[in-house]
């Protein structure tokens, strides 16, 4: 007697569809809560990523909520971390990178087709470790009394998604190893600061964030360089094209050179990151 063989159905959800309705619901919460589900799908099988799909752009990216109210960087006020209302608003401006942050690795998932399935997969647990981040600060900020929403923010970081949308390198040179990687360097220092304040709880969460985006630039690194191999280019001469084609925001310090290398970039980027550094702290000409 012969034994049945079971039949495998695969799954017919499509993972980067599945993100790109992530990425276009308007409620954070939601949207946070999504993602992390989808993941957990995607790690069991139950979601595969088909990386030929082509998916056609909806006209409503990103989904974000009515507030905060978006403004220009320089109206941004700035208050000192000795009270708990200065620190809130710098609560409210994490939520709003890690908010973000959720969108871009969204948006790195369903837009560029026929990349390897591990790029995919890479940037939908970069999306659920943001989610998770966002949700820390919101839970924290509700302990001060606020919600994600409650004070103005800006647009800076959708803003390089938009003008890198048709161009897959230029999203890994500028998002990725540009903007997150600037969190590398802010986020110490930070952290230090509220440790002084005596908020170990927030300085905790920064703890957590520093951990993970460590390894978000790593990844953004890692397919940057496929990339450059893929091509023929060189990294380092690429990079500084890019970064001037696309406008990217002028590098200033202090910068984390010792997470930074963690992460992949080598010595030669990391000398002129020093080069800079020096360059800043020279007194000017009289």
């Amino acid at each position: 007697m012969n034994s049945a063989v079971p039949v495998v159905s695969h799954p017919s959800r499509c993972a980067r569809t599945e993100a790109l309705e992530a990425l276009r619901e308007r409620d954070p919460l939601t949207k946070a809560a999504a993602v992390r589900a989808l993941y957990a799908d995607a790690l069991h099988g139950n979601a595969v990523y088909a990386p030929a799909a082509p998916i056609q752009e909806p006209a409503d990216l990103p989904g974000r909520p009515e507030r905060p109210e978006l403004v220009e960087p320089r109206k941004l006020g700035r208050r000192g971390m000795q009270s708990a209302e200065g620190r809130a608003v710098l609560l409210h401006a994490l939520a709003h990178i890690e908010f973000n942050a959720i969108n871009l690795a969204l948006d790195a998932v369903w837009r560029f087709s026929g990349m390897p399935t591990a790029f995919y997969a890479d940037w939908l647990k970069v999306a659920a470790e943001e989610a998770h981040h966002f949700s820390l600060l919101v839970v924290r900020l509700a302990e001060f009394g606020h919600a994600y929403g409650d004070f103005p923010a800006h647009d800076g970081l959708w803003d390089m998604c938009e003008r890198t949308r048709g161009d897959v390198l230029a999203r890994m040179a500028l998002v990725p190893r540009t903007l997150e990687a600037r969190g590398l360097d802010a986020s110490p220092p930070i952290r230090a600061r509220l440790q002084q304040a005596g908020d170990h709880a927030s300085a905790a969460i920064l703890d957590v964030i520093l951990r993970d985006e460590i390894g978000h630039v790593l990844i953004g690194n890692r397919w940057f360089r496929y990339l450059c191999e893929q091509g023929g280019l060189d990294p380092h001469t690429t990079y500084t094209q890019l970064a001037d084609q696309y406008h990217a925001p002028k590098l200033r310090g202090p910068f984390n050179f010792e997470a930074r290398r963690d992460v992949g970039f080598d010595e030669a980027e990391l000398a002129a990151l020093a080069g800079l550094a020096a360059a800043e702290s020279e007194p000017p000409a009289a």
